[in-house]
Parts: C-alpha cells; structure tokens; sequence
C-alpha cells in the first residue's frame, strides 16, 4: 500500500462526508408531513457527527501530505421522508464498506493509529446505518 493510494481514498471518504453533511441539512429542511419533526430532528443530529469526520479526514490527508477534497459527492434526490431514509441508509452502507476497505489499506500501510480511528468511524456510521432500519419500519 502506497501513501497516494491511502490518500485517494480518504479523499473519497472526505467528499463522501461532505455529502452527508448536504444531505442531511437538504433532508432535514425538506421532510414533510406526520413524520417532520422526528425526521428532521434525527437528520439535524447526525450532522455533527459527519462533521466530525470530514474534519478528521481532512487533517489526516494533510498530515500524510495531501490536499483535501472540497467537493462533494453528489447528494441523491427523494420524493418522500421514506426515499430520504433509504438514500441515507444506502449512503451508510456504502460508506461502512468503504471505512473498512480503508482500515485495511491504512494497516497495510503501518498506521494502526489511523485504522483505529477509522474503525470508531465505522462504529459511528453502523449505529447511523442501524436507526435509519429502525426509522423506515415506521414511515410511510
């Protein structure tokens, strides 16, 4: 594993984060209905969490010697509070899979204190994963 290599990739996670971030504040100004206020508050709260990570992802690609992202990946439309959830939920899991592709990358490459970060990370974006489940057995 080379140092460029591990740094695309975290600059993936980064405009991934980014995404997030948008997706959440357009989802939470935008949910609708019965079900507006828990969504948008459960949307408001994750925010800070994504921001949490954008940040550290970016002073870890610095810290390696690279630039960070500053765009994101594009933010999936919904036409409904239940799309809103399955576009999160299906953002999670991709997001999930490539933490983990990146802990190993970044234990191949011999930063165990990065991988240990990463797999917080993955802790954070399974409960995320996990309560969007929750949310769609109960939206319409």
């Amino acid at each position: 594993m080379d140092k460029k290599t591990l740094i695309d990739g975290l600059n993936q996670d980064l405009a991934g984060e980014f995404q997030a971030i948008i997706m959440y504040i357009h989802y939470a100004a935008a949910a609708t209905g019965v079900d507006r206020i828990e969504l948008a508050e459960f949307f408001q709260k994750e925010i800070q969490d994504e921001l949490r990570h954008a940040l550290f992802l970016a002073n870890k690609i610095t810290a390696l010697g690279g630039e960070p992202v500053d765009e994101p990946l594009p933010v999936p439309r919904a036409n409904s509070n239940r799309e809103m959830i399955e576009r999160v939920l299906e953002a999670e899991e991709r997001t999930i899979k490539s933490y983990v592709e990146r802990m190993k990358q970044a234990e191949e490459f011999g930063d165990y204190g990065l991988a240990n970060d990463l797999q917080e990370i993955i802790s954070d974006e399974t409960r995320h994963k996990e309560e969007c489940e929750k949310l769609l057995r109960g939206v319409a």
